[in-house]
């Protein structure tokens, strides 16, 4: 199992995550994902994807793996990386009011047979 070319031949970390991206925002668009806005940048950190899920906003976490000898992509997203998004994303509505409900959704890209696997985990986490 390997990842995808596009990811696999990247030159930098940067251009392994863009690559990911890109077919994480084109997977999401065919599950029904409206892409809004990505890589955006706040004092907090960057939100790799904001998209509208039917009335719902989602701000996505994007995670890939290079190989599975380090366990699913989607366990990469730890409790201080969900902290951060959280705060981004704060800082993103407070610009950008949103009238209806607000989720954090993960999105993973494991190595598969036959290309990219993609785990997606909705409502992924709850900050208190």
């Amino acid at each position: 199992m390997s990842a995808p070319r596009a990811f696999r031949d990247a030159t930098h970390a940067r251009a392994r995550g863009q690559a990911a991206e890109d077919a994480a925002a084109a997977w999401l668009q065919t599950a029904g994902y409206h892409i809004l806005e990505r890589n955006h940048a706040t004092k907090a950190g960057e939100i790799d994807l904001i998209a509208a899920d039917a009335d719902t906003l989602c701000f996505l976490e994007i995670k890939a793996r290079a190989t599975p000898t380090c366990g699913p992509a989607v366990a990469a997203v730890t409790p201080r990386k969900q902290r951060r998004l959280a705060r981004a994303a704060a800082l993103y509505l407070a610009a950008h009011p949103w009238p209806g409900p607000c989720r954090f959704d993960v999105l993973g890209l494991d190595p598969g047979e036959l290309g990219w696997e993609y785990t997606l985990l909705k409502d992924a986490f709850q900050l208190a």
